[in-house]
């Protein structure tokens, strides 16, 4: 088997699922916000509960492996301890403290720093103008030589899950912190291709409901709040995938210092799987703004033909106003005035000529 096969079945799930509290690994946590740390020799994790300072002098006495930690929401002193353990530029540590950074990717000296946005999709029984669609967290990762760290923004986007199929297959951990890198950038990605479709699926849920009759009425304007909810939704998403397209590209084309060449070159495979979801989240703020203009026209469209019922109405109702109009003149050499049969002639002539008009109008479609 190939290693683009391999990298791939340990990593990219079918779906992504939720960790529970089943997929905790037995150590308990470190501290606060240390959800794991651990050294990884020849691909397999070393039996043992270290502090990061202890894991990485460990690594560094024995010459080989490295230490991966992982972090949830951590405090700045917490943080800026293990960065002066691990020699973390004080730059990118205040971002990994305060979090909703664009996503991107940063050389300090031999150490990377990536910024990943996660998305998650919200499930709803119904969309409304006030759903949230798509929920987002951040993914930090440092990388250096010997160690990663990753720090977690967001209640959702566990690796502990990745981690523990990464540990299955120590072939890959043996090539060191580019695999889980490349991993994360690839379990990232995989959400993104998740939630694109179950975003399809509300914007055809939209469209069949703009196109119906249903909604031409009244049920117009709740729709078009639907859809400017969404449009706000698919906004957030594509800040996520956009910003993200040329770190992947850099990733897949330039040397970077803690990168293996043999795992560079399948950092193509996430950027092509980015590159993709990127034009499906431009097309579909594309499609909503078409959406939103069609039902916007069909408002405009039900108000016309209301306005042109009145009007019709109008006219109907202007043959008695006018008739009875002439007649209340009250001057004095009328003859119609004092014929026997006159009233009653009247009445029938104004009856005729708005049965008339009113045919008139119906066949010619504005009643």
């Amino acid at each position: 088997m190939s290693m683009i096969r391999d990298l791939r079945a340990a990593v990219r799930p079918a779906f992504r699922k939720a960790s529970g509290a089943g997929d905790a690994h037995p150590c308990e946590p470190l501290g606060d916000s240390v959800v794991d740390c651990a050294v990884y020799r020849e691909g397999r994790r070393v039996s043992g509960q270290l502090t990061p300072g202890a894991a990485l002098a460990q690594v560094r006495e024995a010459g080989e492996g490295f230490v991966w930690i992982g972090l949830h929401e951590p405090g700045e002193a917490e943080l800026a301890g293990i960065a002066a353990e691990f020699g973390l530029h004080p730059l990118a540590v205040e971002d990994a403290v305060h979090a909703h950074q664009r996503p991107k990717l940063e050389r300090y000296d031999e150490t990377l720093f990536t910024v990943f946005k996660t998305v998650r999709y919200v499930e709803h029984t119904r969309l409304t103008a006030t759903s949230e669609v798509v929920e987002t967290g951040e993914v930090m990762v440092f990388t250096g030589a010997e160690f990663v760290v990753t720090v977690r923004h967001g209640g959702h986007g566990s690796l502990r899950s990745l981690r523990h199929r990464l540990e299955s297959s120590p072939e890959l951990l043996a090539r060191g912190p580019s695999a889980v890198l490349h991993a994360i950038a690839d379990r990232v990605v995989d959400d993104y291709l998740a939630v694109a479709a179950a975003v399809q699926n509300d914007i055809d849920e939209v469209e069949i409901d703009v196109f119906s009759t249903e909604t031409t009425g009244s049920g117009g304007m709740e729709t078009a709040g639907r859809i400017y909810q969404l449009k706000r939704e698919v906004l957030e998403f594509k800040r996520a995938v956009g910003p993200l397209l040329r770190p992947t590209q850099l990733l897949s084309e330039r040397p970077m210092p803690s990168v293996d060449p043999q795992v560079r070159t399948y950092f193509r495979d996430v950027a092509d799987h980015l590159a993709r979801v990127h034009e499906q989240v431009v097309g579909f703020d594309d499609l909503l703004n078409s959406i939103l203009q069609a039902n916007l026209a069909q408002a405009t469209v039900a108000q016309n033909e209301d306005m042109r019922k009145i009007t019709a109405w109008a006219a109907i109702l202007a043959v008695p106003t006018m008739i009875t109009g002439v007649y209340g003149m009250n001057f004095t050499h009328m003859p119609e005035l004092h014929t026997r049969y006159g009233y009653y002639v009247v009445l029938v002539a104004m009856v005729a000529v708005c049965v008339a008009i009113h045919r008139g109008f119906r066949r010619n479609g504005w009643l």
